[in-house]
């Protein structure tokens, strides 16, 4: 496996694009991205676990049960939630449009059909799309799509985000060079168990539609569900798949080494980009990566390291930069999984180095001043060994600062 470049587009057949449409006053950057492939696509997805779902999952999802797609049209400042009727309306219209300015463009050369076109929508919740904006921009972003378009893509599906998350990955397939790339944005409202924030993925290899979402929710399971900011589960979170198959590599059609050399990418994109979100999160100056080792099976590792990255006072120690691992096995405790005490130790490990600051349920003398030096560092190791089993697991967050609150105590302003 090779990283290159092009996020989305690198993928033989994806091209892309993003405008600033003004659909938020005052942003200066793109804020509607469109993503399309020169052919229809196997398409799947993963969405909100949030009861309150925004209009744009709702109309995606339902066109996602024919599991084909061609292209993706995406917009930051407004989420599009939460507006009833004409919320509706609004995300039907935005595929409506990219759907008639792809097909009356000569770049595109053929008739794109509106329900090939998926959407999504991510900022304020509760104020209405000013759809007429987009539609006025649509033709300038059909027009300037390329392959070079990833970078003005990434920029728009961006709110409180510091960086673009992207990221693309070369594989061998049966002989076939097949690609996989990705964008994502995620910094705030991110917490585990859901589809994940807003992230788009693009592969030309050959997969049929029933492996292309086992292979996706497979995924999913250790990469973007197990990320947490700020405990917030978003009206908004969508993870799209497209695969058009322009590889040509012998169709995946069932389990076996193509399809496990498939997963095996798609997993390190996935973990890229949720260590990617974990280290942007609004505010953040510290990524943190629980792993817990020595579990009874997978699922229960996992559990473990989502309750302590999802723990508040854990969050708030690292900002600190307090080695106060009691904490740590507070959040364990409460987490739902059955484990020993007794037998847990717990370090902090990064480049800097490794201490160990409890050892089979029993304190260590640590050397503070240590600690305090290697927390300070951007990337924090939480590692957690028990003696239950073999399995292991992990979970990336990050602190929770001053700025958070900042950000989100006039979010709407």
């Amino acid at each position: 496996m090779q990283m290159i470049d092009g996020g989305v587009t690198a993928p033989q057949g994806f091209i892309a694009n993003g405008v600033l449409s003004g659909i938020k006053a005052g942003r200066t950057k793109e804020d509607t991205a469109l993503i399309f492939s020169e052919k229809v696509c196997n398409a799947a997805g993963v969405f909100t676990q949030n009861v309150v779902k925004a209009e744009p999952v709702k109309l995606t999802k339902l066109r996602l049960s024919r599991h084909k797609a061609q292209g993706i049209i995406a917009n930051s400042g407004n989420a599009n939630a939460c507006t009833g009727e004409q919320g509706a309306w609004v995300a039907v219209r935005m595929t409506r449009a990219a759907a008639n300015s792809l097909s009356n463009s000569e770049k595109i050369g053929t008739k794109v059909d509106e329900d090939d076109i998926l959407v999504c929508s991510t900022g304020v919740i509760g104020q209405q799309l000013p759809v007429e904006v987009i539609e006025e921009h649509m033709d300038e972003l059909v027009d300037g799509l390329s392959k070079e378009g990833h970078e003005k893509a990434r920029q728009a599906i961006m709110t409180t985000d510091t960086q673009y998350k992207e990221c693309a990955v070369e594989i061998e397939l049966s002989g076939k060079k097949v690609r996989i790339g990705t964008m994502a944005k995620g910094s705030g409202m991110i917490h585990i168990n859901m589809g994940t924030m807003l992230s788009f993925i693009t592969t030309d290899c050959a997969i049929s539609a029933e492996m292309l979402e086992k292979a996706l929710r497979s995924s999913v399971e250790g990469t973007y569900n197990c990320v947490s900011v700020d405990g917030d589960t978003s009206t908004n979170d969508t993870l799209l798949i497209l695969a058009n198959g322009m590889a040509e590599n012998p169709e995946i059609t069932c389990d076996g080494p193509d399809y496990q050399e498939f997963l095996k990418a798609l997993n390190f994109v996935n973990t890229q980009m949720a260590r990617k979100i974990a280290a942007d999160g609004e505010g953040a100056e510290h990524l943190l990566v629980c792993t817990v080792q020595g579990a009874k099976d997978e699922q229960s590792a996992r559990k473990l390291a989502k309750s302590v990255i999802s723990s508040s006072l854990v969050k708030a120690a690292f900002f600190g930069k307090d080695a106060n691992w009691g904490r740590i096995l507070c959040a364990m405790g409460y987490s739902g999984e059955l484990f020993e005490p007794s037998k847990v130790s717990v370090s902090f490990t990064n480049s800097k180095g490794c201490i160990k600051v409890f050892d089979h349920g029993t304190p260590v003398d640590f050397d503070e001043d240590k600690a305090k030096i290697l927390l300070t560092e951007k990337e924090v190791g939480i590692l957690v060994l028990l003696e239950e089993g073999e399995a292991s697991g992990t979970a990336w967050g990050c602190d929770l600062t001053y700025e958070y609150v900042k950000i989100n105590g006039d979010y709407r302003t």
